[in-house]
């Protein structure tokens, strides 16, 4: 792969000289570090780093994987021969600060240290992103930048509400893909994103399935807490008085664990490799099998649900992650779920392109940041 050394391209005078922004794209998910570096639209590398389950097991907590997810971002910057010092933006997939509204945030202390504090109440490890960027743009005196964190907050009230008084849901989902792969979807079939209505579903290590409105993601499964289908890491959906029963011979931590990190195949098998899974169910593993088709089902069934939240109206339903490279997870959606809407299939996912690119129009001052309020956007209602 060829790597661009010199970010300077000479012009004859009486031109300027024209100067590259390389930006550095930090994302950690469930089962991997993903890197990128672009000089300004143009990528000079995106690799993706595997973590098995037992592997981040490992560590106490998310926090605990900082150096280990700095040491993987260093190490692919030096095969690729790309110093940390030529670096000039920092820009990081985030999430577990208080919920913000959709867009670019600049990345300051207050959000460093409320995304390091789990202030949202959650714990993803999406949040290494932010602090990793932080870090690195102290470090060289650069600029940092996130884009739409995990918790970006579009419900409506009917989404928060539950039957205990006080207790609310959360939005908590992988809103960077989602809505980049309904932007791209929207424009393909020549309308815009704001005036359409779509279910998209990430299926990866984390699974998450949205109903987009008018540009609003306005209800939405909570991933990693539980909620929704089940995943090669999460526990997904279970009865409460089941999960009670769990935790009169459990400790609550390790059902906390088993939310985002040792859930689902993990709890299972032992590992979160789809891989692996998928080939014992091939092979005719009774377990792999029935597990592996009612990730499929649970998949599903929640779209259905986000289908009727839109009043059945829906221009698409969107496929789109690590997983959907598997056939049978998206015949087994389409076989389900294609008389609700026309079901598309984006592969892997759109998360560098996305951080790359909206940050580079702040930086060309086409577009504002918003800044971190410190704040959720969801505070209570009256009558708490």
């Amino acid at each position: 792969m060829l790597i661009t050394k010199s970010r300077k391209l000479p012009c004859p005078d009486p031109f300027p000289i024209i100067t590259a922004m390389r930006l550095l794209i930090i994302n950690p998910g469930s089962t991997s570090t993903k890197i990128s570096v672009f000089e300004d639209e143009r990528n000079i590398f995106t690799e993706s780093v595997f973590h098995d389950a037992p592997e981040l097991l490992a560590f106490p907590s998310t926090n605990d994987q900082l150096p280990m997810r700095k040491s993987v971002t260093l190490f692919l910057l030096k095969k690729y021969g790309i110093p940390a010092d030529t670096i000039d933006v920092f820009v990081g997939r985030g999430g577990c600060a208080y919920s913000q509204r959709e867009g670019v945030m600049p990345i300051d202390e207050r959000l460093y240290q409320d995304t390091k504090d789990d202030k949202g109440g959650s714990d993803h490890p999406a949040k290494l992103g932010v602090m990793m960027a932080y870090d690195f743009a102290r470090e060289f005196n650069k600029p940092a930048f996130t884009l739409n964190p995990t918790n970006v907050d579009e419900f409506i009230d009917e989404a928060r509400i539950t039957g205990i008084k006080g207790v609310y849901r959360r939005a908590q989902s992988h809103v960077l893909n989602q809505k980049g792969i309904a932007r791209l979807h929207a424009a393909k079939i020549g309308r815009k994103y704001e005036e359409c209505s779509f279910i998209v579903s990430h299926i990866d290590g984390g699974i998450t399935i949205a109903a987009h409105k008018n540009g609003r993601m306005i209800d939405g499964t909570e991933g990693a807490g539980g909620d929704g289908p089940f995943t090669p890491t999460r526990l997904g959906s279970i009865p409460l008085m089941e999960t009670a029963k769990f935790l009169e011979s459990h400790e609550p931590a390790e059902l906390e664990a088993m939310c985002s990190r040792s859930g689902g195949f993990v709890s299972h098998f032992g590992t979160s490799n789809a891989d692996i899974i998928h080939k014992m169910a091939e092979d005719g593993d009774e377990h792999a099998s029935i597990v592996w088709r009612t990730m499929i089902y649970q998949i599903s069934k929640s779209i259905g649900a986000m289908a009727a939240v839109l009043d059945g109206k829906v221009d698409g339903i969107l496929l789109t992650g690590g997983l959907v490279r598997f056939s049978s997870i998206v015949e087994g959606i389409k076989g389900k779920c294609s008389w609700i809407a026309p079901v598309s299939v984006y592969k892997g996912e759109v998360e560098q392109e996305e951080l790359c690119f909206e940050v580079l129009k702040v930086m060309r001052g086409e577009k504002k940041a918003n800044a971190y309020t410190g704040e959720p956007v969801f505070k209570g209602y009256p009558w708490d």
